[in-house]
């Protein structure tokens, strides 16, 4: 923009004033700065969004992005346990077999030279326009053989990607015929039996694999029609806040469009308040970051542009890490019961995926103790609340006479409400069970004590300060919550490296030591493989905030053991032997 020109009519010249020097300076720095602004703008913007983000259809129900960078591979494969390192190489070996390999390609020697930073594969939604084509499967076989990919590379050496597709190598059946579609060059294989790969080049930038001719046509459509995952309702804002220099990998899981699919299911069906409720979510993301003792993972939820649901921003937890012993083997903490329940009811009643059904939790508490959950206890819930295991101090010391106490702590939003519901709750205890009601002083605190009819402690309450009120259900542990413990959790070395410290203020968090609690405790078995993950995981931590009235934003880290390097293994050999090189799409004849 040109200053305008201001001629003095005056004879004898003078020096530009002061004022007038600085404001054109000014003036001049400001409207370089916008228009650095408006010309960076779109270029740090997409920066933000993983690679492909323009081309990969809007209901793509999961996409990944990992990096190509070997360094970062390497320093992977030296986290775990030698079981974890196989498991991992075993599923890049069938990744890499499915797209490369089996069609003659060598990740390292054909793609490596040309590819960008990173690559992403991206799972679509089945077409509802195929009848032949089930939405989901009855079992894993079915489900893997429907799924429809699509893999885009970033193109940094347009010369030779153009040439690799331009000849690409023979098939061992079939063979590969051009067409074009929407001005684009369509490769495909021509074959009778197995995948239809299929491949296209978008403006030298992007190369995009498929499984299905129809699939590249769809990415297309959505590269051309801006109709893409770049444009899916709040997806670049909020990928966005979980922006990492370099990352891993990032993902993005696609909430509505995978519910819909879940509820075509006959053995997941969900009922229609369910699905409603499931439809007001947009998206689940996450960035994976490699740190040097384990993963990092930033997350973020948010809900669908179009929904009349919002969050309530009140992070108001962050305190019960400081009431609780260093020895603590866990701890859930969260700012308010009653709104965390509410949340829960909101997409588990009458969901049969749910793992505790509310209106059953609601019947046990009433056929249990006489009190509803709601109205005698959640009532008076609404202030920060914590969920501990603590293990007692066995006598002998000896690891067969170790015992733990269940310890719930809550900040009551009031006192009186809670006095009340809590004494309904002890004269359950004495008419109905026969449980003797004992009262002590601990330290000049009032507790109670309920005694079994055989004369075993089996729980103890009480109020801490002034509002805040816990309950111990197992071992004896009140010596280890009063008088508040000099040594807390929170100044513990383990919890600090343990659990992320960036959401602050936050409206909740996790810690797990796993390796004291799996040495003590056997832990329920979810999937096959758990063992084999808990084995090479020493703690997790987590830390969740509302971000803003449409997200939710969480920060996890796993704190890793360290087995040494182990590199995926040469295609040419079945077995899960280390190889030179850690790249997780090495191919055949490597050494």
């Amino acid at each position: 923009m040109a200053l305008p020109v201001v001629s003095v009519p005056m004879k004898k010249k003078k020096k530009p004033s002061l004022v007038l020097t600085l404001s054109a300076a000014g003036l001049l720095i400001g409207v370089g700065s916008a228009a650095y602004w408006f010309l960076t703008q779109g270029q740090r913007f997409s920066r933000d969004l993983p690679v492909g983000a323009n081309i990969i259809p809007q209901d793509a129900l999961f996409t990944v992005s990992l990096t190509t960078d070997p360094k970062q591979w390497q320093k992977l494969h030296e986290f775990g346990t030698k079981e974890t390192q196989a498991e991992l190489n075993k599923n890049l070996v069938q990744l890499r077999d499915r797209f490369l390999t089996s069609n003659g390609y060598d990740f390292e020697k054909d793609i490596q030279p040309w590819v960008g930073e990173e690559v992403t594969l991206a799972i679509l939604a089945p077409e509802t326009s195929k009848p032949t084509l089930k939405p989901v499967a009855t079992n894993k076989d079915a489900a893997g053989s429907q799924q429809s990919m699509v893999m885009v590379l970033p193109v940094k050496n347009p010369e030779m990607a153009k040439s690799i597709w331009a000849q690409p190598k023979p098939l061992k059946q079939g063979k590969w015929i051009d067409r074009t579609y929407q001005g684009f060059t369509i490769k495909q294989t021509d074959r009778q039996a197995g995948e239809h790969l299929s491949a296209t080049l978008i403006d030298r930038r992007f190369l995009v694999i498929t499984d299905n001719p129809k699939n590249t046509e769809r990415a297309i459509d959505a590269y051309k029609s801006k109709a893409s995952l770049a444009t899916t309702g709040g997806f670049a804002e909020n990928m966005a806040k979980i922006s990492s220099y370099q990352p891993f990998a990032q993902f993005y899981v696609n909430v509505p469009t995978a519910a819909k699919i879940a509820t075509a299911s006959p053995s997941r069906h969900l009922p229609a308040q369910v699905l409603a409720q499931l439809q007001n979510n947009q998206g689940l993301a996450g960035t994976i970051t490699l740190e040097p003792e384990g993963i990092s993972l930033k997350g973020v939820s948010w809900l669908n542009p179009n929904s009349q649901r919002v969050l309530a921003v009140d992070n108001k937890a962050g305190k019960m890490q400081n009431r609780l012993p260093a020895e603590t083997l866990m701890m859930l903490s969260g700012g308010n019961l009653q709104r965390l329940w509410g949340d829960y009811v909101l997409t588990s009643q009458g969901n049969p995926l749910s793992p505790i059904a509310p209106e059953q939790l609601r019947g046990g508490v009433k056929s249990l103790t006489n009190l509803d959950l709601d109205r005698d206890l959640l009532s008076w819930m609404k202030g920060e609340f914590s969920v501990s295991v603590i293990p007692s101090s066995p006598k002998d010391g000896s690891p067969e006479n170790f015992r733990a106490g269940l310890v719930f702590m809550v900040q009551a939003s009031d006192r009186k409400l809670a006095e009340a519901s809590i004494e309904k709750l002890d004269d359950v205890m004495q008419n109905q069970y026969q449980f003797q009601i004992q009262s002590r002083t601990v330290a000049g605190q009032p507790i109670i004590n309920w005694i079994a009819p055989y004369g075993t402690l089996t729980a103890t309450h009480g109020w801490l300060d002034e509002n805040i009120a816990f309950f111990i259900l197992g071992a004896p542990v009140m010596d280890k919550i009063f008088p508040k413990p000099n040594n807390t959790l929170a100044n513990t070395l383990a919890f600090q490296q343990t659990v992320p410290t960036e959401l602050n203020p936050n409206n909740g968090q996790f810690f797990l030591d796993m390796e004291r609690t799996t040495k003590n405790f056997p832990i329920p078995r979810p999937f096959s493989n758990q063992k084999t993950l808990l084995a090479a995981t020493r703690s997790i931590g987590v830390t969740a905030a509302v971000s803003d009235n449409r997200s939710n934003r969480y920060d996890i880290f796993f704190a890793l053991k360290k087995a040494g390097n182990s590199a995926i293994p040469s295609s040419s050999n079945n077995a899960l032997t280390p190889t030179a090189t850690p790249s997780p799409w090495r191919g055949r004849g490597e050494r």
